[in-house]
């Protein structure tokens, strides 16, 4: 089904139904996240954050609070339940809601930052060609350890190669580096350097 135009309608469907299943399926889970970080990181329960979407529209992310308010790094704000949020991929559950309403997809290129979109080539521009998803063919394909530019590699060959059984596959090993603690890198971007542009460093 690869670059069928029939594939995106399909794609969305599955992911409303699956979306809405596992708002409600979760529900239980989602609201003891939530009075957990509530009570460990006070108000507000949820990080939200403009990323770009689908063709580079702005759309408001939202995702389980994972770090403390004031100063320090990233990496010194963020709490014990932070920590294990992130660890079994908890923190990003709500990102089902953007799914819900269209704005994600379960698979696709990461929703990275707004800054971005000036700073990219033509050819990686086309990550935004897409739905952004949950997680990706990048994010089950190296994580950090990839530099920004095989990241974007990445993710327009998925663009280019879309297809059911791909997504399936993604869902897959995703799904086995959360049971398996392997983690997964769904942000995109946390502990990477800020993305200056290709050839401008890193």
């Amino acid at each position: 089904m690869s670059g069928s135009r029939a594939y995106p309608a399909v794609k969305r469907t599955a992911d409303l139904l699956a979306a809405a299943a596992g708002l409600v399926l979760l529900a239980p889970l989602l609201a003891a996240v939530a009075m957990l970080v509530l009570v460990s990181m006070g108000w507000p329960v949820f990080f939200v954050q403009q990323r770009p979407g689908l063709r580079g529209r702005p759309f408001r992310l939202v995702k389980f609070r994972t770090m403390r308010r004031g100063p320090g790094t990233d990496d010194e704000r963020k709490t014990a339940l932070g920590r294990f949020l992130r660890r079994f991929s908890i923190d990003e559950l709500p990102e089902l809601w953007n799914v819900l309403k269209g704005e994600m997809s379960l698979v696709g290129p990461r929703p990275l930052l707004m800054q971005y979109l000036e700073l990219y080539t033509p050819e990686q521009a086309r990550r935004h060609d897409v739905r952004p998803g949950i997680t990706g063919w990048a994010q089950v394909n190296g994580r950090n350890a990839l530099t920004w530019e095989q990241k974007f590699a990445h993710d327009t060959w998925y663009v280019d190669h879309r297809s059911a059984r791909l997504d399936l596959r993604i869902l897959g090993r995703t799904l086995r580096r959360v049971v398996g603690r392997q983690g997964v890198d769904f942000a995109g971007g946390d502990g990477m350097p800020f993305f200056r542009g290709t050839g401008k460093g890193e």
